[in-house]
């Protein structure tokens, strides 16, 4: 997330954030649950950061004004994935010679598969192969942003990686709002390592960390719980945080290794911020993520 965002999405809150109780609207159902509204307020709040931050990637010359960005090349193939009655969008990128590892790949608030490209290319060069895929509202993809329907496209993306690089190993990584998601369906499939960059604690102290007034916490979903997600994950996980990272503080990866067992790993990344992975992809980044990819254990 961008701090350009933070303003519209501070205000909407504080419109808004008061509704825990059933609401009484006109219509065919009197009330709407608290957890619906929250649901509703989570739905516009991701959705209204991404396009501000698609719009700022425009206004500057990151991504064209189209939002087409060229994603071909040696290896690189687009995918339709089916996830429930939803349809995502997705880039597989191979590497030109053996692979040794796949990487299913879950981006962060801002971020369409087009950013991700260069990254994939990274790793191709280096022997992973990795797909990126547009949640449902993303890009692409079809459907509006949900939670729980986040959570489906990342399972269904997984299963879709493992058939094409069968018998591969998938291992996963999420960044940012996808370290909540990439950590929440761990449980749910045979992943080989997971990988966290640039991760939050959960999703209510993310939305503290990046403006939204505490008092107003309760109005964001009580998900993505990195805590509760990874007391029991018994596979490797690596925790990647940029130092200059202004929107999750060093503080909270410290935090998110607390969550894990002996089988973890937590590297600070000098004078990275919290979107360099993607906007300026480096060995200096990268390079540790890979060779835990190509370890044999």
């Amino acid at each position: 997330m961008r701090t350009g965002a933070l303003s519209d999405i501070c205000s909407l809150f504080r419109r808004l954030a008061l509704i825990s109780n059933p609401v009484f609207l006109p219509g065919d159902n009197d009330t709407v649950p608290g957890d619906k509204v929250r649901d509703i307020l989570l739905t516009i709040a991701v959705t209204a950061t991404a396009r501000v931050c698609v719009s700022r990637d425009r206004l500057l010359h990151r991504i064209p004004w189209n939002g087409r960005m060229e994603t071909a090349g040696p290896g690189t193939s687009r995918h339709a994935i089916q996830s429930g009655k939803k349809v995502l969008d997705a880039v597989l990128v191979r590497p030109q010679s053996t692979p040794h590892a796949s990487l299913l790949i879950c981006h962060g608030i801002g971020e369409t598969v087009e950013l991700w490209h260069n990254v994939q290319q990274l790793l191709a060069e280096n022997g992973v192969t990795s797909l990126v895929f547009d949640y449902a509202g993303y890009g692409r993809s079809k459907g509006f942003f949900n939670a729980r329907q986040a959570e489906q496209d990342a399972i269904a993306a997984f299963h879709f990686l493992a058939e094409q690089t069968a018998p591969l190993l998938v291992s996963i990584l999420g960044l940012s709002l996808g370290s909540g998601i990439a950590a929440a369906i761990i449980g749910r499939v045979p992943a080989h390592r997971l990988v966290l960059c640039a991760a939050f604690t959960s999703l209510r102290k993310a939305a503290v960390s990046v403006g939204i007034p505490k008092a107003f916490g309760f109005a964001v979903p009580p998900i993505w719980d990195a805590e509760a997600a990874l007391r029991n994950c018994r596979i490797p996980v690596l925790i990647v945080h940029g130092e200059k990272d202004r929107l999750f503080p060093v503080s909270m990866a410290n935090e998110v290794a607390s969550f894990c067992g002996s089988n973890r790993e937590l590297a600070i990344i000098p004078n990275a911020s919290h979107n360099d992975p993607f906007y300026h992809p480096q060995s200096s980044y990268w390079g540790d993520i890979v060779a835990r990819f190509l370890k044999n254990d």
